[in-house]
């Protein structure tokens, strides 16, 4: 069964993902800002990060920043979920170790779609 661990300050944002993704198969973890999913990382690689941008104590580009330099930190397919649309942000997340992009409030479809795109659904 595939992994997935979603870093996200918001706890609705984590339910509505995590019903998503179990529907999808995964297994699915959660983290309430970026240096609890470094730590929970750490313990166990995820197949697959849906990260959010703004959060408390780390952000999403500080996470996988760290991440990616980490030991089995390029093995996960990282998927951006923000509200942040504009061209200069989608180009440092993906310059930042970024798999993909998706835009809040997504759907079912739309995060299949995406997971699709980085082969994980």
């Amino acid at each position: 069964m595939k992994t997935c661990l979603i870093v996200d300050d918001s706890r609705v944002i984590r339910k509505v993902s995590r019903h998503i993704l179990e529907t999808l198969g995964f297994s699915v973890d959660e983290a309430e800002n970026g240096q609890e999913g470094l730590n929970k990382c750490m313990e166990s690689m995820p197949d697959v990060v849906l990260l959010d941008w703004n959060m408390p104590v780390m952000t999403g580009i500080e996470f996988i920043t760290q991440l990616r330099q980490r030991d089995g930190g390029d093995k996960p397919k990282v998927v951006f979920c923000t509200t942040e649309n504009d061209v200069a942000h989608i180009r440092e997340a993906i310059s930042a170790g970024a798999d993909e992009y998706v835009m809040k409030p997504f759907d079912h479809e739309t995060l299949q779609i995406k997971l699709q795109l980085v082969g994980m659904a």
